[in-house]
């Protein structure tokens, strides 16, 4: 039984299926069939179940996926150790983030991190809202940035971004010139809301005096639509500071504070207690402390409050 059994077969757990995860492992169903059928011979007992088109893994299943992570978990560890002996860190770090935090809040972190490790890969994995912590959780991505609160005792939790959601209207909308805005004050106006996520959750519970005369009339999930839809006179909508920061300061869009209360959003690096962290991903953590734009003054803002 060799490591490549043991990835054959955790792929078939991860993804509860021997056909994607021959398409994973790159082999054909067959092959990743005759590993498994090695494997118990090997241990003399039966690891899945065939239910059907569905498969579950038995009891014995279930012990050997255990020790078959510590094993490759150990494997990693080791490669880790000996990358460290060299005299510059190598490898990649895979970050799990959403699109926006990638544009408006990252680019200074990966620009200093790539001075520093060169030699060091930086992978995204475009997550959005709980698939960050997963991503995290299930050792596919070494680090996530997602907003809080993450409620998760294996977790490290980091606070390292903080800015304020505002409503976002054009330039010559009624609402222009309004310090504040709450909930009412948009009854009479089309709504474009963010498809999911925190904010979203935050943003029902906003609304939940008026929820029943709320004209919602689209729902959206990116940060560059949502922009130009409401250049285009098509609702008002709901982004963070620093994401329309060039618009507003140009300008073309109105970034107006809710109320009662401003409605504050903060950003966490997340990582896994228990990973053995390389000297890479401690250059990582220190990085993104120092840069990725703590209370808002990232560069978007800076250009905004400079103007």
């Amino acid at each position: 039984m060799d490591l490549d059994q043991l990835h054959t077969f955790l792929e078939i757990v991860r993804l509860k299926s021997f056909s994607k995860a021959a398409q994973t492992c790159f082999r054909t169903q067959p092959a990743v069939s005759a590993q498994v059928r090695q494997m118990e011979t090997e241990l003399n007992a039966p690891l899945f179940d065939r239910l059907g088109t569905k498969i579950a893994l038995t009891p014995a299943g279930h012990i050997f996926a255990q020790y078959a992570e510590q094993i490759l978990g150990l494997k990693r560890v080791a490669q880790d150790t000996i990358n460290e002996l060299e005299r510059v860190p190598r490898g990649e770090l895979m970050i799990a983030a959403n699109e926006a935090t990638c544009i408006y809040v990252l680019p200074l972190v990966f620009s200093e991190f790539k001075k520093q490790f060169p030699n060091v890969q930086i992978l995204v994995d475009r997550s959005y809202g709980a698939r960050v912590v997963e991503a995290v959780l299930d050792n596919q991505a070494d680090f996530g940035i997602t907003q809080l609160p993450v409620e998760e005792k294996r977790l490290q939790v980091v606070k390292i971004h903080s800015d304020e959601i505002k409503a976002l209207v054009p330039a010559g909308h009624p609402l222009a010139g309004n310090t504040q805005i709450l909930p009412e004050d948009l009854v009479p106006h089309q709504v474009l809301l963010p498809k999911t996520g925190t904010t979203r959750r935050r943003l029902a519970t906003w609304f939940t005096a008026v929820e029943d005369d709320l004209n919602v009339s689209m729902e959206l999930d990116s940060t560059e639509m949502i922009k130009r839809f409401v250049a285009a006179g098509l609702g008002v909508s709901f982004l963070a500071g620093t994401h329309c920061a060039d618009e507003v300061a140009a300008g073309t869009l109105k970034a107006i504070s809710l109320g009662p209360e401003h409605m504050v959003r903060q950003l966490a690096l997340i990582y896994r207690k228990d990973k053995a962290l390389s000297k890479a991903a401690l250059g990582f953590i220190e990085v993104t402390l120092k840069n990725a734009a703590i209370d808002g003054y990232g560069p978007g803002a800076a250009r905004a409050k400079g103007k």
